[in-house]
């Protein structure tokens, strides 16, 4: 795996190495004033070496390739940084008699968001919150209707870069998760149900650019929102902008009206929106598969309250979207 190492001396940076894939690497030398002040890079050569195929100084706003001497060492297995050595001492750096390694502890917690108790959003009862007593109630939103093959969750006033489920064609039902407290009610999550059967597993719905190993404790990749709305439509649906405070924001405005339908034009692919929980911010779209890998639901946590793992977590106290 392709990784990076510090080599300093008494909290000094003098030398950052950086393992690159193919056996390559790369080593920067630092200055005084700790700015990197030269670039060199090393490539497999013969048995177990490394030859420098590029030197580079580093100044401000300026590169300069040198012509390459002949740079060459071992190349290390993981620990041995001490071949890099010589190259400190050509900046006068005198090399210690043996280098010590600190084995630093390094807390990777539980990674990115789980989707725990995703099952719970939607079995009605009682609750207690940190607001207090409240009551969770099933709502029906309808059913959203499915011509491409491609479900969109997305903020209706921003459909730029929405996130994408592949299902079959067809019309399928979404359930709202109301939670209603002492003095109003709100989304706590909203599912568009593909099959009638129980989910297995969850996972985040991602887009082709997202890695979730880049996200940190609790870190999620989810739907934006700005205008405090979610939408559920196929991805040939269009929406009209100018028409959505008449047909979307005035509507979702109403006390206890918590998602409103726009309907297609000559059977065509609807729109149902729906208020997002607290509001504006990023929320977490799962989808779930059945024990054979089938997708049977998707749903939105608007995440009212923080969840077991980032109460947990240490510093851990609420959302923590990426």
């Amino acid at each position: 795996m392709p990784y990076a190492v510090l080599l300093s001396s008494r909290e000094r940076p003098l030398a950052m190495v950086e393992r690159w894939p193919r056996g390559m690497w790369r080593v920067y030398l630092f200055d005084d004033a700790f700015r990197r002040a030269q670039m060199i890079d090393f490539k497999p050569y013969g048995t177990g070496m490394l030859l420098a195929h590029r030197n580079t100084r580093l100044t401000e706003g300026d590169q300069e390739t040198t012509a390459v001497e002949v740079l060459s060492c071992p190349a290390p297995e993981f620990g041995d940084w001490q071949v890099f050595a010589p190259f400190l001492a050509q900046q006068g750096h005198e090399p210690a008699p043996t280098v010590v390694l600190n084995d630093v502890s390094v807390d990777e917690g539980a990674g990115p968001l789980r989707p725990t108790r995703i099952e719970r959003l939607f079995v009605p009862g009682p609750r207690d919150t940190p607001d207090g007593p409240a009551t969770l109630e099933l709502g029906d939103a309808g059913a959203v209707r499915i011509t491409s093959g491609q479900l969109v969750v997305s903020d209706p006033g921003w459909v730029t870069e929405p996130r994408t489920v592949a299902v079959p064609p067809g019309d399928y039902p979404v359930t709202l998760s109301l939670l209603r407290g002492t003095h109003e009610v709100r989304v706590a999550a909203a599912k568009v149900t593909f099959l009638d059967a129980p989910p297995r597993t969850w996972e985040m719905v991602l887009r082709p650019d997202e890695d979730p190993a880049l996200l940190g404790e609790g870190e999620f990749y989810g739907v934006g929102v700005d205008t405090g709305t979610v939408a559920f439509m196929d991805a040939t649906r269009t929406v009209d902008e100018e028409r959505l405070d008449e047909e979307v924001f005035v509507p979702l405005s109403i006390v206890d009206r918590p998602s409103v339908e726009l309907s297609g034009t000559d059977g065509g692919p609807n729109l149902i929106a729906l208020s997002a929980g607290w509001g504006d911010g990023s929320y977490p779209v799962w989808i779930g598969r059945t024990e054979d890998g089938k997708a049977c639901c998707v749903v939105v946590d608007f995440r009212l309250y923080p969840t077991d793992q980032e109460m947990t977590a240490p510093g851990g106290t609420g959302p923590s979207p990426a």
